[in-house]
């Protein structure tokens, strides 16, 4: 890139004209300036207007100065040579219909597109090859059979166990009514009822949570689901730690329980019990202080 642009363009010159450039745009911007501010504070009009029309002639001449050492260094600069970075390439941008056949461009771009994938499947090469990953297909086959699957131990938990956290969990809350059935096999399913607010079906698989449905106390399971479904799910994805789920249990049912006061709660940013005629549906994950779901933006 260094050699293209030595060759047939006078450095020094095009230093002086980038600098040049810069003061054109610095004159210009106060003669907009001095339009912008208009007429200073003087005691007669008439000293106002003659300061003003001082001033503006000067910014003026300032740029008309600037624009005519801005032409003579063009003419010094001088032209590159013919040859192109991208040979015979290069010629497509002397297209003169751009807008028709941006063919030059589009090469630019790919080029430059190209350009990044290498650098990047350098970098992914290198961390590859750190990893020192020596086992060939025939290795990989013999051990495979000679090692035994072993499964997760927290996807394979006795139900003795699993009844056991929810039951702690119940006596914990006891405001709160957890009711638990089994309909396919070791599959657990939690009907909790939130005093007289709402009602919430937790679809379990062992100690992990699945799925939440949240409905009003009156309000049927069918129904579309609403903004405390939404929410639910969305903390389902905050309280995520595999090694320990019984803690994501608690802690998901320690924010369901939040919702005891759903209708007596005020929001903590707008003070207001209702907007647009909903109560504070969200619950901070951390804090669990009730929120309106546009004032927690």
């Amino acid at each position: 890139m260094a050699d293209v642009m030595n060759v047939g363009v006078n450095l020094e010159a095009f230093s002086q004209a980038i600098n040049a450039i810069q003061a054109l745009r610095s004159s210009v911007t106060r003669v907009f300036d001095s339009l912008k501010d208009g007429m200073k504070n003087k005691e007669t009009l008439e000293g106002r207007e003659k300061v003003f029309i001082t001033e503006f002639q000067d910014n003026l001449q300032s740029v008309n100065r600037d624009l005519n050492e801005l032409e003579r260094l063009s003419t010094l600069v001088g032209r590159p040579s013919e040859s192109h970075p991208l040979h015979n390439s290069g010629l497509l941008s002397l297209d003169p219909v751009q807008d028709k056949t941006p063919l030059y461009s589009q090469l630019l771009q790919a080029y430059k597109w190209s350009n990044k994938l290498q650098y990047h499947a350098g970098l992914a090469s290198s961390l590859l090859n750190q990893q020192s990953l020596k086992r060939s297909a025939n290795q990989m086959g013999t051990s495979a059979k000679r090692r035994p699957k072993v499964q997760p131990s927290t996807l394979a938990l006795p139900t003795q166990y699993v009844d056991d956290v929810i039951s702690r969990i119940g006596r914990m809350f006891p405001d709160m009514s957890i009711e638990l059935f089994r309909p396919n096999g070791t599959s657990a399913v939690l009907l909790v009822t939130l005093g007289k607010v709402l009602k919430a079906i937790v679809v379990m698989r062992s100690l992990f949570i699945d799925r939440t449905i949240v409905r009003g106390y009156h309000e049927n399971v069918y129904s579309e689901d609403g903004k405390v479904t939404d929410h639910a799910t969305t903390a389902l994805l905050h309280y995520q730690l595999p090694q320990m789920p019984d803690v994501v249990v608690r802690s998901f049912m320690t924010w369901l329980r939040s919702y005891i006061k759903l209708f007596q709660t005020p929001c903590q940013r707008c003070g207001k019990y209702l907007q647009e005629g909903l109560p504070p549906t969200w619950r901070d994950f951390r804090t669990l202080e009730a929120f309106h779901d546009t004032c927690r933006q």
